[in-house]
């Protein structure tokens, strides 16, 4: 005996063997079935499908008739009949839930769905920004101007020094010893002057002597002339008196070019003297570039040397940057060249410090542009007199022109445009169009009509010269064709204020 499928309560008699092992097994898929849609029930297929194999191979005609077998498959069926009755309610409430959402009462009100936005000023267009480094305002290279051994170094990288403060040491023995050996020339040189100094004087003293000989000579030529001439002497010693006065002048005029003579002499070891201070002037100077000065006041950029190397004449030691002002280069192209001029000031954001703006100045701009890329070199000078900024940032340079900012609103919101100049021109304030202004009366959200007048378009997005003010609400797009008057209800992706 077997359970009827339409009837469980009742059992069906099969007398053909082979019809009840296929009755069997469609029992046995039926409870597995069963048993994987409700896995509450502990439904065991093939415990019962053995029983049941092993009933049938014993011969006998009936089936299920034991009690244990019953309280299996009876509440299996049962179970199945709820989850069907349960699974078709869903449908039904689901719709019901539906029917009572806000949505579908807005719905029912009449109200348009549509898309807000708050009216703000801003720039039409965002001008491009050019990528540069910044570099010091310049850069001086400390080198040795003397060949020596460097002995000590004061500052290292990253160091504040000051214009004439001492940075570093060289070996000044052989410096030292030059200088020594100039001076004693020059000491050498002035005692010849002074020698030469004595000749002068002892010359003059001979000139001294030869004219008062030259004096007496005269005078002796002159008596001896006049005692002639009354014949109280021969003329043989007139003519000696006035030949010893000839040989006196002529003496006299030895000793005076024998002074001139000196007088040179001394102006030549005069010359020696000064030249030779300037050589011990040179040696002392010499000496000083033992000590490597800094030339400006800035910050030690780069060591190129260490103590211990020996130095020629301008190897490098130190690199010092001026940092009271940093420059930064862009390339820019040729497209935008009209629109920069030298002394314009220029807005520059270091990704060093984002939330700064900077405020640069056009310095140079370069007269040679690179051939292939079209670009020009522009630099521009940034003030930094706290030293914050320092080399190799990324820095942005934006050569904005635009001042004045206007309401800007998308294109999507104005509903129609009407050229009043319909001639083809560049002047785009004779454009006009409407969009929807929200307002709020009695509680509701109400759209009204406004003609705005056009400015320039970009990037989907329109200038409202006139007809609109910054903060109102206005509607961007809407689920329907709007009209004066009509009542709204905002989007999740309206803007609140």
């Amino acid at each position: 005996m077997i359970l009827d499928i339409n009837k469980p309560h009742k059992q069906v008699k099969m007398t053909d063997s082979v019809t009840n092992t296929q009755l069997i097994n469609i029992e046995l898929d039926s409870v597995a079935k069963t048993e994987v849609a409700m896995s509450v029930v502990g439904c065991a297929n093939a415990d019962v499908k053995s029983k049941l194999v092993a009933k049938n191979r014993k011969g006998k005609k009936y089936f299920f008739t034991s009690t244990p077998l019953k309280t299996i498959l009876i509440p299996c069926l049962v179970g199945i009949g709820l989850l069907t009755v349960s699974c078709g309610s869903l449908p039904k409430e689901s719709a019901e839930a539906q029917s009572q959402s806000p949505g579908a009462r807005g719905r029912g009100n009449g109200a348009t769905p549509v898309d807000v936005a708050i009216a703000r000023t801003d720039l039409l267009q965002t001008q491009p920004e050019y990528t540069g480094n910044t570099t010091p305002f310049r850069i001086v290279s400390l080198r040795s101007q003397v060949e020596a051994r460097l002995l000590s170094l004061n500052s290292d990288v990253g160091d504040t020094v000051t214009r004439g403060q001492t940075v570093g040491q060289l070996d000044d023995a052989l410096l030292l010893t030059a200088y020594k050996q100039a001076e004693a020339e020059l000491a050498a040189l002035k005692s010849e002057v002074v020698r030469a100094t004595t000749q002068v004087s002892n010359a003059r003293a001979d000139v001294e002597r030869a004219r008062l000989e030259v004096v007496q000579a005269q005078a002796d030529s002159q008596r001896q002339q006049k005692l002639f001439q009354a014949g109280a002497i021969a003329q043989q010693a007139a003519e000696q008196a006035r030949t010893q006065a000839q040989t006196a002048a002529q003496a006299l005029r030895a000793a005076q070019e024998q002074v001139r003579t000196e007088q040179q002499a001394v102006a030549a070891a005069q010359g020696r003297v000064l030249a030779q201070q300037a050589l011990v002037a040179e040696a002392k100077e010499r000496r000083s570039y033992a000590r490597l000065i800094s030339p400006i006041t800035g910050v030690v950029t780069e060591k190129v040397t260490e103590p211990g190397n020996l130095l020629q004449a301008g190897s490098e030691v130190f690199k010092i940057g001026d940092f009271n002002r940093v420059k930064v280069v862009v390339q820019v192209s040729e497209l935008e060249l009209a629109k920069i001029q030298v002394g314009q000031s220029v807005k520059v954001r270091l990704d060093a410090f984002p939330n700064e703006t900077l405020i640069g100045r056009v310095t140079r701009i370069s007269p040679a542009a690179d051939a292939t890329a079209r670009l020009i070199p522009v630099e521009v000078v940034i003030p930094n007199s706290d030293s914050k900024i320092g080399s190799g940032l990324l820095a942005r340079v934006n050569f904005e022109t635009q001042t004045t900012q206007r309401v800007v609103v998308l294109q999507t919101a104005i509903q129609k445009q009407a050229l009043q100049q319909k001639s083809n021109t560049a002047n785009t304030q004779n454009q006009t169009g409407t969009l929807f202004v929200l307002s709020d009366a009695e509680g509701k959200a109400k759209v009204t009509a406004r003609t705005v007048t056009l400015g320039k378009r970009a990037d989907s997005k329109v200038e409202i010269l006139s007809g609109l003010q910054p903060g109102e609400r206005y509607v961007v797009r809407s689920g329907k064709p709007l009209k004066e008057g009509d009542i709204v209800s905002l989007s999740i992706l309206s803007e609140k204020q």
